[in-house]
């Protein structure tokens, strides 16, 4: 019997890919026999993550690009359709906050950064469309393709501090679910659209806010943990699954669906 979760041959780029949540998205990928282009700013991290994957008997490709800069993702795309002749998929994994953008408790919330937000907003939302319209074309020109983005419990929930990042992810649903449809409606089930909304997961990026120098929880992380019902905080390998399920032929009737990895936080009530 066919594994439809395989995903063996198939060519998927991860925007984000020299981070820590592209690196799960990375081994991911090419545990379920995939090709990954590694896209990213942080040249030496790409190739690095390149070299691990080769080394462990895979294949990947760098591929150096903002993804906010439209020149330099069809460059991008240009190199892996030059290399592996084709595009099965695409994993929106860039985005996050910046600091302009946290509104403290202490901060003024008529005073709050507009450009801050606004760069937030591009980060995340823009960060996601522009990849699409460039790799998306591309699988649909082989025939076929998944496009997985990310998604976030503060696109749900309201999430104290992160105005410009919630917003950019409210928005990353709403494109998620209107451009699932349209391709629906013009192309059928060639391409598909869908994403996951990771729960709190330990990065770089929220580790100060979440936890103290030694270890324990910050006020915050302590709240997020009252709040996740399975009492801890993700590994970025548990988005492992979903991801897989998504890219793969195993998903093939899915689509404009927001997949949550959160350990229960979405749905608990508190209560």
């Amino acid at each position: 019997m066919d594994n439809q979760f395989s995903l063996t041959g198939k060519v998927i780029v991860v925007t984000g890919g020299t981070g820590i949540i592209g690196k799960s998205f990375i081994k991911g990928i090419t545990d379920a026999g995939g090709i990954v282009g590694i896209l990213g700013r942080n040249e030496q991290v790409a190739n690095e993550r390149v070299a691990e994957v080769i080394k462990n008997g895979g294949k990947a490709i760098a591929l150096i690009a903002d993804v906010l800069d439209e020149n330099t993702l069809e460059q991008a795309k240009d190199k892996v359709l030059n290399e592996f002749g084709k595009i099965d998929g695409l994993v929106n994994a860039a985005g996050g906050n910046i600091p302009e953008a946290i509104i403290q408790k202490e901060d003024d919330i008529f005073g709050m950064n507009i450009n801050g937000m606004r760069k937030a907003m591009e980060l995340n939302l823009w960060g996601t469309l522009i990849p699409t319209q460039i790799f998306g074309k591309a699988m649909l020109d082989a025939g076929k393709g998944s496009i997985v983005n990310i998604s976030s419990m503060s696109s749900k929930r309201v999430i104290t501090r992160v105005l410009g990042y919630s917003m950019g992810k409210a928005a990353i649903d709403c494109y998620t679910q209107w451009f699932a449809v349209e391709l629906a409606n013009r192309f059928g089930d060639k391409v598909r659209m869908n994403a996951i909304a990771p729960g709190f997961f330990l990065t770089e990026q929220n580790r100060a806010l979440l936890t103290n120098t030694d270890g324990s929880y910050t006020e915050r992380g302590n709240l997020v943990i009252k709040q996740t019902p399975f009492k801890r905080f993700g590994d970025t390998d548990e988005l492992i699954g979903a991801l897989q399920w998504l890219l793969s032929d195993a998903s093939a009737f899915v689509t404009g669906t927001v997949i949550n990895v959160d350990g229960g936080f979405f749905v608990n009530s508190g209560v």
